[in-house]
């Protein structure tokens, strides 16, 4: 039974939700879709097409990490596109946090937020989110993942990976 923290990340289309609501449901655990704790400032910038800055960021990052705290296992969504944001996230979970890493290039997923209805971002911040992305590097505790692959199978790798990061 997976008792761990878990963040799926990523910059915008590239799966967040559906490989966390997916896993959550193969780990028995509750999911907390992290956009839907973003503040209505948040949202309205985005929906505008501006992008967010660190300072906007802080308090929905550390919403995100509240999400996670206790001893029982739990999956969320969230960009977390720097380091320091997962950091933050970590901290404020109080206790070790997994990223698994939603990774794909620059055509699936421009073409994935085109196909994406009824989403507040809109595909002109995609460039912004890339810009912005650090990738987790190798002393992190991260698992990175190709979007290109099957739902079934990112999901099963990163059960499989989750549940080895608890032995």
């Amino acid at each position: 039974m997976f008792k761990g923290a878990a963040v799926v990340m990523g910059v915008t289309s590239c799966g967040k939700t559906s490989v966390g609501v997916a896993l959550a449901a193969a780990l028995t655990v509750p999911f907390t879709e992290g956009d839907s704790l973003h503040p209505p400032s948040n949202v309205a910038k985005m929906s505008g097409g501006t992008p967010l800055t660190d300072e906007d960021r802080w308090p929905w990052l550390e919403k995100i990490g509240e999400a996670l705290q206790g001893n029982s296992g739990h999956i969320a969504s969230c960009s977390a596109l720097k380091r320091s944001y997962r950091e933050r996230i970590a901290t404020q979970a109080g206790r070790p946090v997994s990223f698994i890493f939603l990774d794909g290039s620059h055509e699936t997923l421009e073409r994935r937020i085109r196909e994406r209805k009824g989403h507040f971002m809109p595909a002109s911040l995609l460039d912004s989110q890339l810009a912005t992305l650090e990738r987790p590097g190798g002393d992190e505790r991260a698992l990175r993942l190709n979007i290109d692959e099957p739902l079934a199978l990112l999901v099963a790798q990163a059960r499989n990976w989750l549940l080895l990061q608890e032995d």
